[in-house]
């Protein structure tokens, strides 16, 4: 594939996420899944320099940083272990809400998701509000509003999924790390360069909980209903909660989850030459100490220093990192400071930016 397909493939690819809402998942037969996955995108070409990370994503259905939304809850089973529930805004329009002052992921995931839009890779968004929850449960907490079926929550962050039908099997949902290499320029999936970036980046960011549910293949068809190939489908990471701190193998939200004492000592590189990326593994993570290809640190490198101090400080700004304690879950109560943030993060450019990868990548071609 030349470059100019491959530029007006991802174009297109740019205006069907603009174009329509969150689809239903479809249950595919594992072939059609793989073929999926064997032609996926994880990237599109954007305007860095534009993105307004203080706003987030400009959607339709889109929230003002800092709104009161008031919804109704609905009794929903949820997964993993961080605080969340679901509710409905009138008539229908339902929602998940993660919630709580000490909840990391509540940070962690606003600032990793506008950080992955920002320079291409696929992310859902989310929004940071207030919640007023009508009939919630008073065993979740949020503070009496009034009325006794209203509870206020905040700090909140509401979630907003890429468009897209999920591609599943009856027993599969999700894609390893390892099936990223499975992904053929040849047939019309993403470069080596592009996947690389994105395992570079889970890394910097340190998206500890890989587990193959933490991600997501999309069919971002409009119209697909899984009896045939996907023309556009894409792989994007589906959780990044867990994200700006360290990586561990208990998957520990004290220690993972926008903890800027673990995460501003770690070095991006596990050695001082080569391009092993540091990040360790978890007992659910499918991604450990992945191997950078020269290509993929040179395409990451590129992404992230069209960012500027500005875009970086509302990034950080908007996530809310000062209502987190530099060191959760320790005796220290201080907050590391947006600009504290910011230069910890153009630290970790730096040493991508300056790092050049010797070893060859493991990853299949």
């Amino acid at each position: 594939m030349n470059c100019r397909h491959r530029f007006v493939g991802a174009t297109t690819i740019a205006v069907a996420l603009a174009a329509f809402a969150p689809l239903a998942a479809v249950e595919v037969k594992p072939a059609v899944r793989l073929d999926a996955i064997k032609r996926a995108q994880v990237w599109e070409p954007t305007d860095i320099p534009s993105k307004d990370l203080a706003a987030g994503p400009a959607r339709k259905d889109a929230f003002k940083t800092g709104d009161t939304i008031v919804c109704e809850y609905i009794a929903k089973k949820m997964t993993g272990h961080s605080p969340k529930f679901t509710c409905v805004i009138p008539p229908d329009d339902e929602v998940k809400v993660k919630f709580g002052r000490d909840n990391g992921e509540v940070y962690g995931e606003v600032a990793a998701t506008r950080l992955l839009w920002a320079v291409g890779f696929g992310a859902d968004a989310m929004y940071p509000v207030k919640v007023l929850c009508r009939k919630c449960p008073p065993q979740l907490g949020g503070i009496p509003n009034g009325r006794l079926d209203e509870l206020l929550f905040d700090p909140t962050a509401v979630e907003r999924k890429m468009p897209g039908h999920d591609i599943t099997t009856k027993d599969q949902e999700g894609w390893s790390w390892a099936e990223l290499d499975q992904v053929s320029e040849a047939a019309g999936g993403a470069p080596l360069a592009h996947r690389d970036a994105l395992k570079l980046l889970a890394a910097l960011i340190q998206h500890t909980d890989s587990k193959s549910e933490q991600q997501r293949l999309a069919c971002l068809d409009k119209e697909w209903k899984g009896d045939a190939p996907c023309g556009r489908s894409f792989m994007l990471i589906n959780d990044l909660g867990l994200t700006f701190g360290e990586a561990n193998a208990l998957n520990r939200t004290s220690t993972g989850a926008v903890n800027f004492e673990h995460w501003s000592r770690l070095p991006v590189w596990r050695d001082k030459t080569g391009c092993v990326a540091n990040l360790s593994g978890s007992i659910s993570g499918t991604l450990e100490y992945p191997r950078i290809s020269e290509e993929g640190r040179t395409f990451l490198a590129g992404l992230l220093t069209q960012l500027s101090d500005k875009q970086l400080d509302d990034l950080f700004q908007t996530a809310r990192v000062y209502l987190r304690p530099r060191a959760p879950n320790t005796r220290e109560s201080v907050s590391a400071t947006v600009p504290e943030w910011r230069e910890a993060f153009k630290k970790k450019r730096d040493e991508i930016v300056n790092r050049r990868c010797d070893v060859p990548a493991t990853s299949k071609r």
